[in-house]
């Protein structure tokens, strides 16, 4: 693996109402919307607050050629409420898809980036979030997607 930001998977905006913005979005014919498949247990979850994690809402739509993510975060203390709170709506993640979850944090960590939350299931899915707003203008995410979804 190269580099394990070769793959966009998807664009995530936060938003302070998750279903005006869905509305607005299905006025401009884009949908349809669904939520965000959490695809089970993972062995391994730090986040920052799993409380606020459990408590964020996330729409999604998948466009041609990339996901839409929207996320409301809860008035919990997160990363997410933290930027909405500072910098208002806009885009907080990109996430890009790996063939190998573990390898491409392990890569991303060896090009410098700390890990800032992360998550693992048995069937080798899950994400691991990267420090690097202030070099790359957002978060950027790599994630194994679970089979099926």
């Amino acid at each position: 693996m190269d580099h394990p930001f070769k793959t966009l998977h998807h664009v995530c905006i936060v938003v302070h109402d998750l279903d005006r913005t869905v509305a607005y979005y299905e006025k401009l014919g884009v949908g349809p919307w669904f939520d965000y498949p959490k695809a089970g247990a993972y062995l391994d979850f730090e986040v920052p607050n799993p409380e606020a994690s459990d408590a964020m809402r996330y729409k999604c739509v998948d466009l041609d050629n990339v996901q839409l993510q929207i996320c409301q975060p809860s008035a919990l203390d997160s990363p997410q409420r933290r930027f909405l709170d500072t910098h208002g709506e806009g885009v907080y993640h990109l996430g890009f898809e790996v063939p190998d979850r573990d390898a491409a944090e392990a890569r991303a960590q060896a090009l410098g980036l700390a890990v800032t939350a992360r998550g693992r299931r048995a069937d080798g899915s899950g994400f691991a979030y990267f420090d690097t707003r202030a070099q790359a203008g957002v978060v950027l995410e790599v994630r194994r997607t679970a089979e099926g979804k």
